[in-house]
């Protein structure tokens, strides 16, 4: 049985990489779409800014979000003044969690954006269809296997989030203590290794069920994508 730290490690892992996943949806497909189908001078630094959180340390991506929105950071001093505090509570984590994510959900969506045959598109849009209508209509239906797997990858990388989740919400039970935070604190006590195992392997059997799923939406794209060519 697992242990009432161990249920509140994973449940708080849960919650903070199901809302981050939920809330970085609509700005990463808005963001894929806008990658995948136009050009403009500036997008060499707008790509270059959503790899940041890829190549930077995860320390580094913490102490910015701490300098930003820290009590007197340069966003949290104006949020503290509406009563809203990011810093050591579990929203500071989903905060992290939706940074590091971000990447990851915005490519798979680029690309099956990317890949969609855009006839079928001119083919409403020469019908009477407004450009809106096309695009909820058409082009987001047949993006969905990209954005299942975008939200499968940001998902499980929210789980696994330690650096940027540390730095700038700590190791609080209960409140910022994700499955990532809580191995570490075990590791770090007497005759914990057998509990952080059991972590560890749970974060193990996560990691490998969402490439599983990963795969098999990518296969099952792949032979629509097939058929369609076809």
């Amino acid at each position: 049985m697992l242990s009432p730290e161990e249920l509140s490690a994973i449940y708080l892992s849960a919650k903070v990489a199901s809302i981050s996943t939920l809330l970085c949806l609509p700005f990463a497909v808005a963001l894929a779409w806008l990658l995948a189908r136009y050009e403009f001078k500036a997008k060499f630094i707008v790509e270059a800014l959503l790899q940041m959180p890829m190549v930077l340390p995860p320390v580094v991506l913490g102490y910015v979000l701490l300098v930003t929105f820290g009590q007197q950071g340069l966003v949290g001093q104006y949020l503290s003044q509406w009563g809203i505090s990011l810093v050591f509570n579990w929203k500071g984590a989903v905060l992290a969690a939706m940074l590091v994510s971000f990447p990851l959900i915005v490519q798979p969506i680029r690309l099956s954006f990317q890949m969609l045959n855009q006839q079928l598109e001119q083919i409403a849009a020469s019908l009477g269809s407004s450009p809106r209508k096309v695009f909820l209509s058409i082009s987001l239906p047949l993006a969905l296997p990209g954005i299942l797997m975008g939200s499968i990858l940001g998902f499980s990388r929210s789980l696994g989030e330690f650096g940027a989740t540390i730095t700038f919400v700590g190791n609080i039970p209960s409140e910022t203590q994700t499955i990532p935070i809580a191995i570490y604190a075990l590791l770090q006590q007497p005759n914990g290794d057998a509990l952080a195992m059991r972590l560890v392997a749970l974060s193990l059997l996560l990691a490998f069920s969402a490439l599983i799923a990963n795969y098999f939406i990518l296969q099952k794209y792949q032979k629509r994508l097939g058929g369609q060519n076809a």
